[in-house]
């Protein structure tokens, strides 16, 4: 993500990351806890800040190819956070995301979360148990219906397999605005533990209705796209983070100024930004840490991306 490198090198974040390298011990992070916020339907607890992989996890499986994504996993860890993100649809991500959680006994340190994105019973329970096998575990902590794909009987299908243990929490998910009526209508129908949809700075419908409903209903709520595809980093690019972002939220980089506002709706249970960079998710550790935005401070943080 080359834009945000740039962003990156103009800012006071590259002092700060110094001493959040991946593969330093968790103690270089104990300054401060990372925020955790209550799974509504079990009072689970879940770190703010995620891992996205889609198109950044699909790679070969080699040691060469896996190596950065193994400093990921590694910083993700380190920094307290445990929620990772994937589908079949990502390419061979799901795998990758197996392969590394296999390592060193990762799997337990890990909320692992995956897709369903089939038409049809019989091809969602083939996809399902791909998954397992991918992800090399018999435990899934989240299973989604991806795009709202079929979401009924894939739904009903989820459902059997939470009762059996097998599956722990069950969502739908969507990354356009304009699918956001439909999430809605969906959520009104079906009893579900999650929903994931985008929201960013650049992208506020969902403060319109889906998030308050969420919070009206105490359904967990997934960040995708916080970044809008490094979109955001453009509008930014050249420009240095303002003073009173460290002095006022403890921000030092942009991307954590992208990833505070977000999590300054209380709707909202965690973000998951995708990254294939150690620095970049040590970065993004960091917005889970110190002061959020209030209203006035979000308003001002709007204004500089406008």
């Amino acid at each position: 993500m080359p834009t945000r490198r740039r962003v990156l090198q103009g800012s006071a974040s590259l002092a700060a990351l110094a001493v959040l390298m991946p593969w330093l011990p968790s103690s270089v992070f104990a300054a401060e806890t990372l925020l955790s916020r209550a799974i509504p339907s079990s009072g689970e607890l879940l770190p703010v800040i995620g891992l996205g992989t889609s198109r950044t996890h699909d790679v070969a499986m080699s040691d060469e190819a896996l190596q950065p994504l193994r400093e990921v996993l590694q910083a993700l860890v380190n920094g307290g956070a445990s929620l990772v993100d994937t589908a079949p649809s990502y390419g061979r991500a799901e795998a990758v995301c197996g392969a590394l959680a296999a390592e060193d006994d990762m799997r337990k340190k890990l909320f692992l979360a995956s897709k369903v994105s089939s038409s049809g019973r019989a091809a969602g329970e083939r996809q399902v148990e791909a998954s397992f096998a991918a992800l090399k575990t018999d435990t899934i902590d989240l299973m989604q219906v991806h795009n709202l794909q079929d979401t009924s009987t894939q739904l009903g299908l989820l459902r059997e397999l939470k009762e059996q243990g097998r599956i722990r929490y069950i969502g739908v998910t969507h990354y356009l605005d304009s699918a956001h009526e439909r999430l809605l209508e969906v959520l009104r129908q079906e009893p579900v533990d999650f929903v994931q949809f985008n929201y960013s700075i650049g992208e506020r419908n969902a403060e319109r209705e889906l998030l308050p409903y969420c919070a009206d209903k105490g359904i967990a709520v997934l960040i995708n796209r916080p970044f809008q595809r490094s979109a955001l980093f453009d509008r930014v690019k050249g420009k240095s983070l303002p003073d009173w972002a460290a002095v006022e939220l403890d921000v030092t980089s942009w991307a954590q100024l992208m990833l505070k506002f977000i999590l300054a709706n209380p709707a909202v249970t965690a973000v998951i930004p995708a990254t294939s960079n150690p620095r970049y998710m040590a970065d993004n550790i960091l917005a889970g840490q110190g002061r959020l935005p209030d209203a006035a401070q979000r308003q001002r943080i709007i204004e500089l991306f406008a």
